[in-house]
C-alpha cells in the first residue's frame, strides 16, 4: 500500500519567521510554498518536502523529527553548520560508536544529530 510512495516530514514551530531564518538560511533548504494565513512553509529537500507549521505543541518533541541521507558528504556539512553556529549533540545512550566533532562513526556509518530553535532534533545519517 505505502511501500512505494515517497513520505516526508512535518516539524511543529513556535515561531515561522524564526523556522524560515534557519531551514532556508542556515540549513540551505529552498522555500516551494508558504501559506501565511496557516502558519505553514513548504521546503523543497531533495526528492521529497520539509512541511513547517506553527503550533502550541512546537519544541515537545523528545525523538528525531527529520533525518537526512547523506551521500559521502556528512562531515563537510557538519562542518558548514557549525560554522552558522549550529550545535552538534552526544547522545548518552549510543555506547560503542566513536565520537569526534559531533559525529559519532563505527566504520563506514556517520551519524550526527542537532536542533532546531524549536528543539526539534534533526538527524545527518551516512552509511546506513
Amino acid at each position: 500500500m505505502l511501500k512505494d510512495r515517497n513520505s516526508s516530514a512535518i516539524v511543529a514551530v513556535a515561531d515561522i519567521e524564526r523556522a524560515l531564518a534557519f531551514y532556508e538560511g542556515v540549513l540551505g533548504l529552498r522555500l516551494a510554498e508558504r501559506h501565511e494565513e496557516a502558519g505553514v512553509l513548504v521546503f523543497r529537500t531533495g526528492d521529497t518536502f520539509l512541511t513547517v507549521y506553527k503550533s502550541d505543541y512546537a519544541g515537545t518533541n523528545q525523538g528525531n523529527a527529520v533525518s537526512w541521507a547523506m551521500k559521502g558528504d556528512l562531515i563537510e556539512v557538519v562542518n558548514e553548520l557549525r560554522a552558522k553556529g549550529v550545535v552538534f549533540h552526544e547522545y548518552e545512550q549510543l555506547q560503542g560508536l566513536d565520537f569526534k566533532d559531533g559525529v559519532y562513526s563505527s566504520g563506514p556509518v556517520k551519524l550526527a544529530w542537532f536542533k532546531d530553535p524549536d528543539g526539534n532534533i534533526l538527524h545527518l545519517a551516512e552509511g546506513v
